[in-house]
């Protein structure tokens, strides 16, 4: 195709998306839906990559939270339509921001531009283990955009 920039390699594609997801304040938009296939839901949200994991912060009560505990599973788009990652996670595990480990808590905080810690005691952190990561720029990157498959890097 004419006009579009050289497709990258896996390798810089790969380092351009772990560098996105260490972004201090990386907002991603999240995307999850209820257990008995109802509407999909989606919100922005800010992550941290920590430990090879998305770490998530919202209020207990959300129709994200709902979800997430009904179904395990969320899709999240981070980046613009035209330099997009696209990540299909797992529910790991979630931890009241009273009950969460160090590396979660403080990890977070540390992240991002808020500890959700100081909002009250109605805060869940959420930690998602990645199962698909793709990435691609212009349609000359989609056919080579999958850089982790069943949560196992591509080489």
């Amino acid at each position: 195709m004419t006009g579009l920039p050289e497709p990258r390699t896996r390798a810089q594609r790969l380092a351009d998306t772990l560098a996105r997801l260490q972004e201090f304040t990386a907002d991603a938009w999240v995307a999850t839906a209820s257990a008995r296939g109802g509407e999909p839901y989606l919100v922005p949200l800010t992550l941290a990559w920590l430990r090879d994991r998305i770490v998530l912060a919202s209020d207990g009560p959300t129709r994200t939270m709902t979800n997430l505990a009904a179904t395990g599973t969320a899709r999240l788009s981070l980046g613009t339509t035209r330099d997009v990652v696209m990540i299909d996670a797992e529910l790991e595990e979630s931890f009241p921001v009273t009950d969460a480990p160090a590396w979660v808590a403080d990890g977070y905080a540390g992240a991002t531009d808020w500890d959700p810690r100081e909002t009250g005691n109605t805060y869940v952190y959420l930690v998602l283990r990645p199962t698909r990561i793709q990435a691609w720029r212009e349609v000359n990157e989609i056919p080579d955009r999958t850089l982790m498959r069943n949560g196992t890097w591509l080489s």
